[in-house]
């Protein structure tokens, strides 16, 4: 079994758990923009097919016949079925039958998901700072949703899509523990390009297998919340190359060694600075200010990291 062994944070395993959140705000933002222009899970598909391409020249070994990836290809393929294939086409059926808003507030629960899935399946103990991190990192998003009147909170409306966010909550606290089994050989662990080539070589099996299940779906089907087919445009393209290089590759990768450093449930509360840097994608995108609620959202979510990470 594995145990959540984290360490202090330094200024640089921050900014490898900083830069993530930025980057996956962004891939919600232009995921929202996609939802019209092409299916979900194809889309998914795509996107990791051209990180693929994009990973091979920088570790291309990690392929090769005697490479120890095909002897370990059970773990890999169990990494890619969480992250490729799992967390990122749910998020992406989330953003087609939901609201952003609520994609945001449900994704919020993550540090609760990392607390749970690592005391019941690695035996990692939940610390009372922790779970005081969790409140505080959970009430500065709580801000950030309500734009600092409680009174919208109550306006929120959950549909059947923000169940499907919830489940991608789950599948990412899954991967993320997994992270910390040093299962793999110790020439893939040190190549970060390779480790994640052949998270991504195997996930995308699941992928195409899903995406398939789709398009045989859409051909039986008229759903009203999803086009059934692509509608290939220029923007359509930059959307793909911009999900393949940043939240795929250098959000994954730092994601990666970030956690490697300080384990999963410190990490998770990284994962709340999202919607926090969503709400002011969405203002700049909008001409709009920022706003006080987000300073004050900000010091909330890092005094949650702060707390979670005090050693025991």
């Amino acid at each position: 079994m594995s145990r959540d062994t984290s360490a202090p944070l330094t200024p640089s395993t921050i900014a490898l758990l900083t830069l993530p959140p930025l980057l996956w705000a962004g891939n919600a933002v232009v995921g929202r923009m996609a939802a019209a222009w092409i299916p979900p899970i194809t889309f998914n598909f795509l996107r990791w097919a051209l990180a693929f391409v994009l990973l091979v020249p920088l570790a291309s070994w990690v392929l090769r016949p005697d490479s120890p990836m095909w002897r370990e290809w059970r773990r890999f393929m169990l990494l890619g079925l969480f992250a490729v294939a799992g967390y990122n086409m749910l998020q992406y059926l989330a953003l087609h039958t939901s609201t952003p808003l609520n994609v945001t507030l449900v994704a919020s629960s993550m540090p609760v998901w990392m607390m749970l899935v690592g005391r019941l399946f690695f035996a990692a103990p939940v610390q009372r700072q922790q779970l005081a991190g969790a409140a505080l990192s959970l009430a500065g998003v709580l801000v950030v949703l309500s734009q600092g009147q409680w009174a919208n909170l109550l306006r929120l409306r959950f549909v059947p899509g923000d169940a499907w966010m919830l489940l991608a909550a789950f599948t990412w606290a899954c991967y993320s523990w997994l992270l910390t089994r040093r299962d793999e050989s110790p020439a893939i662990r040190r190549d970060w390009a390779a480790f994640l080539l052949a998270q991504t070589t195997f996930g995308l099996i699941s992928a195409a297998a899903l995406a398939g299940g789709e398009w045989i779906w859409l051909t039986t089907a008229t759903p009203a919340d999803m086009p059934n087919h692509i509608h290939w445009s220029w923007a359509l393209v930059a959307v793909l190359l911009f999900v393949a290089a940043g939240p795929s590759i250098v959000a994954y990768g730092c994601w990666g060694a970030g956690v490697q450093r300080t384990g999963p449930t410190v990490a998770g509360f990284f994962s709340n600075l999202t919607p926090l840097f969503a709400a002011v994608m969405s203002s700049l995108l909008l001409g709009e200010t920022p706003q006080i609620y987000h300073a004050l959202a900000f010091g909330l979510i890092v005094a949650g990291i702060a707390v979670s990470s005090r050693q025991g």
